[in-house]
């Protein structure tokens, strides 16, 4: 007869549990994995996806002119992260970026003014705008949304007095007759147009300084966590000795001129000041910073997240296009991009049911 050792059955049905653990933290640590990278993994699907079914859109004028179109929205885009960073929202984006336009095309067509002296202007503009917006917010304790939805009004409407409600283009008629006889400084388009080696935008290369320079400061500096421990908690941050007036206001004026160099940059790519430049970068930055919030699965502002966002977008609308998908489902798509992304942040994104 054998006999069965009792110490070693506490070992022996020790063994199963010890295995269900190990595979269980396997699946926590790949589901965790899946959720940080979901952005990316789709990014590649659909790059992957859109080679297939049509292989011109793998050329790199393609992909370079992807980059080009979401240029200016990830710049918009990366502004309104760091006024989110503080607990903020700014819906007057839009309104700067086409005042911009409308700014800069004045500038030069009416006032004779070089690109040297332009886009210092323009800038010095939005970063006014910001700051106007920050006395508002901070000082006068209007609500961000109410302060900067009012600064959105007040923009579009100004920025249609100096010319009547008209577009901006050599040979405009003010509204007191005579004939605007500037033109456009070929330097400043160059911002728009220009492409260097032949191969990358100038507006490209403004995205990713954009991007690097707000990715150092709000990940790697003590202001940038200042910034984001604003917005977690204005009163700690207050009583650890940190101004949040000054904090606040630096966001704002960083998302007013990033908002003007939005719109130097489509001014010099169209040549003309539109009016009605501005339709939709409002509602295309936020979707792309909040799109952000799901990149590495951060649930938090993030440039990087937002740029990824953007180029996201940007990848999924050039492919549909491509493939010749009608035009008025785009909006339709960027919803349902926006609602999954959100999704995965939010739902899927929780470690505890």
């Amino acid at each position: 007869m054998t006999t069965v050792d009792n110490d070693t059955l506490p070992q022996a049905s020790a063994r199963p549990k010890a295995l269900q653990q190990s595979g269980s933290s396997r699946l926590a640590a790949l589901g965790a994995f899946l959720r940080a990278g979901a952005v990316f993994i789709l990014l590649a699907a659909l790059v992957v996806g859109f080679t297939i079914a049509e292989p011109a859109f793998i050329n790199i004028a393609n992909l370079m002119s992807i980059l080009q179109a979401v240029s200016v929205v990830a710049i918009l885009g990366a502004g309104v992260t760091v006024t989110l960073a503080v607990g903020g929202f700014d819906l007057s984006i839009g309104a700067v970026a086409a005042s911009g336009v409308m700014a800069a095309s004045y500038a030069m067509i009416v006032w004779h003014l070089d690109a040297y002296a332009t886009v210092p202007l323009v800038l010095a503009f939005g970063a006014l705008v910001g700051l106007v917006n920050a006395f508002l917010i901070v000082r006068l304790k209007v609500p961000d949304l109410l302060a900067t939805l009012a600064m959105m009004f007040l923009l579009s409407g100004l920025q249609l007095i100096p010319t009547a409600g008209r577009s901006i283009s050599a040979g405009l008629t003010l509204p007191d007759g005579s004939k605007a006889t500037g033109a456009y400084d070929p330097a400043f388009l160059l911002i728009g147009r220009y492409s260097i080696f032949g191969t990358l935008p100038v507006s490209v290369v403004l995205m990713v300084a954009v991007a690097v320079l707000l990715f150092i400061l709000t990940e790697r500096t003590r202001i940038g966590r200042l910034l984001f421990a604003t917005g977690g908690n204005e009163v700690a941050t207050r009583l650890a000795g940190a101004s949040t007036v000054r904090l606040k206001t630096l966001a704002y004026v960083l998302s007013g001129t990033l908002a003007s160099l939005g719109g130097i940059v489509i001014a010099a790519r169209v040549g003309r000041g539109d009016v009605s430049s501005g339709g939709s970068l409002l509602m295309d930055s936020v979707a792309a910073a909040l799109i952000g919030f799901a990149v590495l699965n951060l649930r938090r502002p993030n440039v990087l997240g937002t740029i990824a966002g953007a180029v996201f977008v940007g990848v999924l609308l050039n492919g549909l296009t491509m493939l010749n998908a009608p035009y008025y489902t785009q909006d339709f798509v960027k919803g349902a991009v926006l609602v999954g992304a959100l999704a995965l942040t939010y739902g899927l994104g929780r470690s505890n049911p």
